[in-house]
């Protein structure tokens, strides 16, 4: 399981011209699901992007986590993340699990963030969805779990 999380003064999602998920000051997290990811993946990339210091303390460090800084969470699917880029000029997505698989551990993971009293916003699983973002720095990071 893959989290590219991005600092963000806010960030949306919309699907057909509709927005179904928005943040002020948060994380826009892009979330890719493989196929050996299970629910123990989920608990650790999911803990791992909570308590991740990525935002400013009063020095200037990051040395702050979401909820220290009453943050939000923008979760958002995207298998090709889990693409293969290796070789050749096409990507693989042999890594990347099937959808159903996909779908079960994306809602987990938002149901786990939302269970630890974070705010947590979506975006629609398979759908064509275009994201806007302003990123805070810009400040991103490729967690595994």
């Amino acid at each position: 399981m893959i989290a590219l999380i991005q600092r963000v003064t806010q960030a949306s999602v919309t699907v057909n011209e509709q927005v179904v998920g928005e943040i002020g000051k948060g994380l826009l997290v892009l979330l890719g699901v493989e196929h050996q990811d299970d629910a123990t993946t989920v608990a650790k990339l999911a803990h791992k992007v909570l308590h991740y210091r990525v935002f400013s303390d009063e020095q200037g460090k990051m040395n702050l986590n979401l909820s220290q800084v009453g943050g939000s969470l923008l979760v958002v699917s995207q298998f090709t993340l889990a693409a293969d880029t290796s070789r050749g000029l096409r990507p693989s997505f042999s890594s990347a699990a099937v959808p159903a698989q996909a779908d079960e551990l994306y809602q987990a993971f938002i149901g786990y963030c939302r269970d630890a009293g974070i705010t947590v916003a979506n975006g629609r699983f398979a759908a064509d969805m275009q994201v806007a973002l302003i990123n805070d720095g810009p400040v991103t990071f490729n967690l595994r779990a």
